[in-house]
């Protein structure tokens, strides 16, 4: 981890229990949250190239969310709710206001309904978000692979190795899988980490339908948002955010060429650019 990196833990109270979460910090300015996506991920994964770049204008706070990275794993049933209410409880507790805020796949979600419920942010960046649709062409086969007895195991079992981790990140990946992301990603998951991604899945995959979808509350979010997708994401439609982008009042969408559901990690430093041109334009 770049040693410009602060490593901090605080406990927060999220729908009754309390949980112990691990967060990072850097930089100095206006403040900014970077939120990581759901179960192959954590702040230092998604955050590796990001952090360090956005520390340079912002002071960016990037939490491992429950189940996650460094922060508790408790036996719970995860969905997107309670998520949103983590970032909630996080906010509150850090004292944490006009925050801009930059969600990572099921992060973009938490952002959405984080804004949604009053968060307020002062600029959105929605990278190959979560959330903006209600279908996808793996659902149905999904949901019901989540209901074969002892899934968790056979994730657990099926992830034991980076030849395994690789196979997996190919099915999100463009056309150069980074090797050092299948490294970062091996070192970050565990039985407990699997544990979560599948009880995330199992609430939000549905045989009618993921269950959340904020496209039809688009209109309400009136906060400058850049949408940026994988030009070749196989796993959320890039037609998603194309669409969301319209329906936003004041939304923007940037196609990252070539690169599949991780831009942040596949093409970093076009991405930082990118964003980092974002939350300081003024229009």
């Amino acid at each position: 981890m770049n040693e410009s990196i602060e490593s901090n833990a605080t406990t927060l109270s999220v729908d009754g229990d309390d949980v112990t979460v691990r967060y990072l910090t850097a930089g100095d300015g206006p403040p900014l949250l970077f939120l990581h996506g759901i179960g192959l991920d954590a702040a230092a994964v998604s955050g590796k190239y990001a952090l360090p770049a956005l520390a340079e204008e912002y002071t960016v706070y990037a939490l491992d969310f429950p189940g996650h990275g460094e922060s508790e794993k408790p036996r719970r049933t995860y969905t997107t709710d309670y998520y949103v209410d983590t970032l909630s409880a996080f906010v509150d507790e850090l004292a944490i206001s006009g925050a801009s805020v930059v969600g990572v796949s099921m992060g973009g979600a938490v952002a959405l309904g984080h804004a949604l419920d009053g968060g307020r942010p002062e600029r959105l960046v929605l990278v190959d978000s979560y959330g903006l649709g209600a279908d996808a062409y793996w659902r149905t086969g999904a949901s019901l692979a989540l209901r074969v007895p002892f899934a968790d195991s056979l994730l657990w079992g099926s992830m034991g190795s980076r030849a395994a981790v690789r196979t997996s990140l190919q099915t999100m990946s463009g056309a150069t899988l980074p090797d050092e992301l299948v490294d970062d990603v091996y070192e970050t998951i565990s039985p407990a980490t699997m544990r979560t991604l599948r009880s995330w899945q199992r609430h939000e995959f549905q045989a009618d339908g993921l269950r959340t979808d904020y496209t039809a509350r688009l209109s309400e979010l009136d906060v400058p948002t850049l949408l940026v997708h994988g030009s070749e994401d196989p796993l959320l439609p890039v037609s998603w955010s194309e669409r969301a982008s319209e329906l936003l009042p004041d939304g923007q969408f940037l196609a990252a060429k070539g690169c599949g559901h991780w831009p942040h990690r596949e093409r970093p430093e076009r991405f930082n650019r990118a964003v980092t041109a974002f939350l300081n334009s003024n229009n």
